[in-house]
């Protein structure tokens, strides 16, 4: 069954929501506007971002900043080895003045959540995370208790000092929609970082007001699933993923050896949903296949699974996925 036409006044609308929302992070954060990107397309469509970059890059920042914006709830979780599933889930706790057991809910019981350093934690750990990732809802002697609507988690990776560290299984990583790798900002944005420290603009009384609220983040949600996307560009997407899969047979035999596994189901999945998010970020009711291009390196760069020998010539993945995405004809 087709999807409903999107109104001209429901596409105005929803351009005033975003640029509501984008004022509000650009008033704290400086340049970043990939980040800014991945973080709306995930908010838009439900699906989560993993982030990897050094230190200092203000992903905390950023992640509280569009809570606030959208009148969220926010929960930042540190991940250290020592981290229980408890600590995240939450438990059930004594309560020797009634005799009776009491849950209490963890942190994951939150519309954006910010998981910093998840490799830090242990696999145990880890999986109870991506199962409450997946299942949106969380399961406390033995009593469901859904997650809140809508539900946002940020993964961040440091890839640095991986002493200690617990590396995501890749099957596991295929569930976040995008893995985003954040760049340090140029001279002129650093300068203006400090300015803003300088003026004030992060101190904790200079909380702006939200700028739209969680009913307005739902009617995006409802509008981006009927973003228009024509069966060609469908197409497209299934033929990216193919040739993940079988790339000795499209892309130079040197780059196609380097790939161990290709891509999933999961990965035209996430390139449809957020190609749908991107076009009504550019105030569009229907997707181009430049939409799709924009999110090749963020949709495949923790899906394609590269050999050692990739490691030891220090091919970069996204050196193959730049052959694959020329491999493959644009409708």
């Amino acid at each position: 069954m087709a999807a409903a036409r999107i109104e001209p006044a429901e596409l105005a609308r929803a351009q005033q929501t975003l640029a509501a929302i984008s004022r509000s992070f650009d008033a704290k954060v400086v340049g970043q506007a990939r980040l800014r990107e991945s973080l709306f397309v995930g908010l838009m469509t439900g699906g989560h971002i993993l982030l990897e970059s050094v230190p200092g890059l203000a992903k905390t920042t950023a992640a509280q900043t569009v809570a606030e914006a959208i009148s969220a709830d926010f929960r930042r979780i540190q991940c250290t080895p020592d981290l229980l599933p408890s600590d995240i889930v939450g438990t059930q706790l004594y309560d020797a003045a009634k005799g009776t057991f009491v849950t209490q809910l963890g942190p994951v019981h939150a519309n954006i959540v910010l998981l910093d350093e998840i490799n830090r934690s242990s696999a145990k750990t880890q999986s109870a995370m991506l199962e409450a990732m997946q299942e949106r809802q969380t399961s406390i002697g033995g009593v469901v208790h859904p997650l809140p609507a809508p539900f946002l988690v940020l993964a961040t990776q440091n890839p640095i000092e991986q002493e200690g560290t617990y590396l995501l299984p890749e099957a596991q990583m295929d569930r976040f929609m995008l893995k985003d790798v954040l760049d340090y900002p140029t001279p002129a944005e650093e300068a203006e970082i400090i300015r803003r420290i300088d003026a004030g603009v992060f101190a904790p009384e200079q909380k702006p007001a939200a700028a739209a609220s969680l009913e307005d983040v739902s009617d995006l949600q409802c509008i981006v699933r009927r973003v228009y996307i024509d069966p060609a560009i469908i197409r497209y997407i299934v033929g990216l993923a193919f040739v993940t899969r079988h790339a000795a047979e499209h892309i130079d035999a040197r780059l196609a050896g380097f790939i161990e596994f290709g891509a999933s189901p999961r990965a035209s999945i996430a390139f449809s949903q957020a190609a749908r998010a991107v076009a009504l970020l550019d105030g569009r009711d229907h997707v181009l296949p430049e939409d799709v291009k924009s999110l090749a390196h963020r949709v495949l760069r923790h899906r394609l699974i590269l050999g050692f020998e990739a490691v030891a010539e220090e091919v970069p993945v996204e050196t193959v996925i730049d052959a694959i995405v020329a491999a493959v004809q644009t409708p």
